[in-house]
């Protein structure tokens, strides 16, 4: 996911569901982390490149506490596509956090940053580096100076039906998505209950390209149950809206070109890009 946005990522960032989502990937449904024990952590960062200082950003990130000591750090980084150089980006995450908690002033014990990569993709799986030796073109005479570096990818879409029953926040409804179109290509709603309502429709949005998802928020909300056969209705109704708005904005700009206005007089007066006007009049066939 190239452009990080607080409302793609707010899903996840919730407690009771990040919680879950490691719960579930890391300890087979245990209930090893609580909710109460989970702690926000920046997710920026600072590296330097071409003589600046410059800031990456993780997607989500969260210390686990025991009382006041911290545990671990844990981050998610989302992927809709496989990323050759992702072992690279999350050793440089890792490492920036490892190098916070060394410094003179610190006396406080060292703990683990663990990294998930979680890849929403149905269609192929992740056929893309797992570890920094597979990034990296080793001469034969150094290979056995070269540590390595693993970085722990989850396909989503390809958690069993085992893993999926045991998910009990609304993370179940987007993943059981992403199973569902990676057998089928088809997607049957369930009727379980969504209690994060805006983050989840947010986040199906960004993974699935689609912003309906996100549009329908306002007409899903007066609902007094919502559940992802709610959505899908109003996610329709918003497909028809845009198809009938796209037909009246084409009438618009064909009538016009035919009434002798310029393609950039249309672009003005429908509010629209010159490349819009002209896509379509050459979809119409007059240009």
């Amino acid at each position: 996911m190239a452009e990080k946005d607080l409302t793609e990522k707010a899903l996840e960032d919730l407690e009771d569901v990040f919680a879950d989502i490691v719960n579930v990937l890391l300890f087979d449904g245990r209930a090893i982390i609580d909710e109460r024990d989970l702690e926000e952590a920046s997710p920026y960062s600072n590296y330097t490149a071409g003589g600046k200082i410059r800031s990456q950003e993780r997607d989500v990130v969260k210390y686990w506490k025991n009382s006041e000591l911290r545990m671990a750090t844990i981050g998610f980084e989302n992927q809709t596509v496989c990323d050759k150089d992702m072992p690279l980006r999350i050793m440089n995450y890792d490492g920036a956090s490892y190098r916070k908690q060394f410094s003179p002033e610190n006396d406080n014990p060292r703990y683990p940053v663990i990294s998930l990569v979680l890849y929403y993709g149905y269609k192929h799986r992740w056929d893309g580096p797992r570890t920094l030796r597979e990034c990296l073109d080793i001469p034969h005479e150094l290979d056995k100076y070269v540590c390595d570096y693993a970085m722990n990818v989850f396909e989503i879409a390809y958690l069993s039906d085992e893993q999926l029953s045991k998910l009990k926040s609304d993370f179940k409804v987007v993943a059981d998505y992403f199973v569902q179109m990676r057998k089928t290509g088809n997607y049957t709603p369930p009727t379980d209950e969504i209690i994060h309502v805006q983050e989840v429709l947010s986040l199906m949005s960004a993974l699935t390209n689609d912003n309906r998802f996100v549009d329908s928020y306002d007409e899903v909300k007066k609902e007094k149950k919502v559940n992802m056969c709610v959505v899908l209705d109003k996610v329709e109704e918003k497909g028809i809206e845009k198809g009938i708005e796209k037909g009246i904005e084409v009438g618009k700009i064909t009538a016009r070109y035919e009434d002798g206005m310029s393609i950039e007089q249309i672009a003005e007066k429908t509010n629209v890009s010159v490349q819009v006007v002209k896509n379509v009049l050459k979809e119409a066939g007059m240009i």
